[in-house]
């Protein structure tokens, strides 16, 4: 059997550290639910005691469900050196885990606290005891811990010696500033487990200098047997060691067990980019947009023939696929895998054309999507664009004090009667885009045709361009288990929404249409 590493995630707490991030008691509850009964990690931190009232109300209702789910013992609030006051905040709401914050560092506990290491350790003995009193389980932080072994580690371990024996359960190691390399992490934690033995220690990094993924693992192989993540890394600063990262790095490197699921961690690390409106890299490891995107046509051809740009970090893992980029470096086999995923049939000197045209616009930077793909077969070939949906006039109303209003009229070739139909539909919405959606949706709902559901919108425009420049939008859509990408181009913010949405309606219908012929 291969040794098990317990993931304790506090996205809820340490994560909410983070620059503009705030959850509401609601999206706090969605997320324990993922993490603890999809992700499965073995413990959460939620919140810290004594913050606001908005906080004591999210960590009671996170509480609540967790008593009635049988997770209570699982789910961890900070609190303070404070005698009684953390702990009845804690109780007060249901809870029954503290996790003590402790100063880790001499210079901390003197110059913020005002503490000789006498008088704090009196602190922590005497919120100890009433904790468990309480029938509280105890874990304790040891803040900075990091600075205290590189300046005071007589310090450390006097802290240490003088609470080892009170009932508390786990002895929390933080990098607290992520100033650690590997190699410290190396001889810091064999330090401690050498000196203490089977004391129950978690690690915990942060990623100022971009090691927290490393100094995690190195961590585990250097005998600690739990350690503390967030969901996509979120964190004060830099942020910390992201939960995705070091699962699979515990699995893949170290041959060691968790309890995670890992086809749960996109869905994870998605719901926290919408919660938290931080939108993941497009380069990060496991969850990033562009992690399983092929742009190098070799690359295409040597899937295609065997395989041969895979690993073990296969997309099938998180319940993710591989997609081919169009641009530039573009190939055959890149351009191959775009046709068969949308049914689409070309000879050998149309997808020549095809790819030579794709390969101009990727040379003048123009973003490429499968969506396009349809219309630059048309424009290539010469043959004329059948549209289902084709927008002949809409007008967009916004103003202060008044929901926006939409007029919008488009015509529609029927693919079960052959016929032209125009439709127009008014609507009114929140804004602009939402009026004109809300427009489209009538038509929609009136012609039976389901439209995804917009799942991300980005608006961009060239660095130092003035009012006039030219707007690209582009819409992550999901419908069927299925994510696409369209894009419009326009001076006009909305307009350019509006030209990426007539690209999803003919994308959508794309089955409907008979398939592109290969010439005989």
């Amino acid at each position: 059997m291969a040794e098990k590493v317990m993931i304790m995630d506090t996205t809820l707490r340490d994560g909410e550290q983070m620059r503009n991030v705030s959850y509401s008691s609601e999206e706090k509850l969605s997320v324990a639910r993922i993490l603890l009964d999809e992700v499965r990690v073995y413990r959460i931190e939620i919140a810290s005691a004594r913050v606001s009232e908005g906080e004591q109300k999210a960590a009671q209702k996170v509480l609540q469900w967790s008593k009635s789910a049988g997770y209570l013992d699982r789910v961890e609030i900070l609190g303070f050196t404070d005698h009684t006051k953390s702990v009845d905040w804690i109780g007060g709401i249901g809870g029954k885990v503290i996790n003590l914050l402790a100063k880790g560092d001499r210079q901390h506990a003197e110059t913020q606290l005002g503490k000789t290491k006498e008088e704090h350790v009196a602190d922590i003995l005497k919120t100890i005891s009433y904790a468990s009193d309480q029938g509280f389980i105890c874990n304790i932080y040891l803040e900075a811990w990091s600075h205290g072994m590189i300046r005071s580690r007589d310090y450390v371990y006097y802290l240490i010696d003088a609470i080892k024996d009170t009932p508390i359960v786990r002895y929390m190691l933080p990098d607290t500033l992520g100033i650690l390399s590997p190699s410290q992490v190396a001889q810091f934690t064999r330090d401690m487990i050498d000196r203490y033995g089977d004391i129950g220690f978690d690690f915990h990094a942060h990623d100022d200098y971009g090691v927290s993924v490393a100094n995690t693992l190195t961590a585990v192989e250097n005998g600690i047997r739990c350690v503390h993540t967030t969901i996509n890394g979120m964190g004060e600063r830099a942020g910390n060691a992201p939960l995705d990262e070091v699962v699979v790095g515990i699995h893949d490197f170290l041959k060691m067990e968790t309890d995670v699921d890992e086809k749960q961690l996109y869905h994870a690390s998605q719901t926290v980019s919408i919660y938290s409106s931080c939108r993941i890299a497009f380069n990060k490891p496991i969850s990033g947009p562009n992690v399983f995107t092929q742009t190098a046509g070799i690359h295409a051809d040597g899937d295609k023939k065997g395989n041969l740009y895979s690993s073990q970090l296969h997309p099938d893992r998180f319940d993710r696929a591989y997609e081919y980029a169009l641009g530039k470096l573009s190939g055959k086999s890149s351009l191959d895998y775009n046709l068969d995923k949308m049914g689409i049939t070309l000879s050998s000197a149309q997808k020549k054309k095809v790819l030579e045209r794709v390969i101009l616009l990727g040379d003048r930077k123009e973003s490429i999507t499968e969506a396009d793909l349809p219309y630059i077969i048309s424009d290539v070939l010469e043959t004329p664009q059948d549209k289902t949906f084709e927008f002949l006039s809409s007008v967009i109303v916004t103003s202060i004090g008044l929901r926006a209003v939409a007029a919008v009229k488009l015509r529609y070739q029927n693919p079960d009667t052959q016929k032209t139909e125009e439709w127009e539909e008014n609507a009114s919405g929140d804004g602009g885009y939402d009026a004109f959606m809300n427009a489209i949706r009538s038509i929609a709902g009136k012609i039976r045709i389901e439209l995804p559901r917009l799942a991300d919108y980005t608006v961009s425009i060239p660095p130092g361009g003035k009012t006039d420049a030219l707007v690209q939008c582009a819409i992550i859509w999901e419908l069927d288990e299925r994510r696409f990408v369209t894009r419009g181009l326009n001076s006009d913010q909305v307009l350019a929404a509006a030209e990426a949405t007539e690209k999803m309606l003919n994308l959508i219908t794309l089955p409907h249409r008979s398939k592109q012929k290969a010439e005989p």
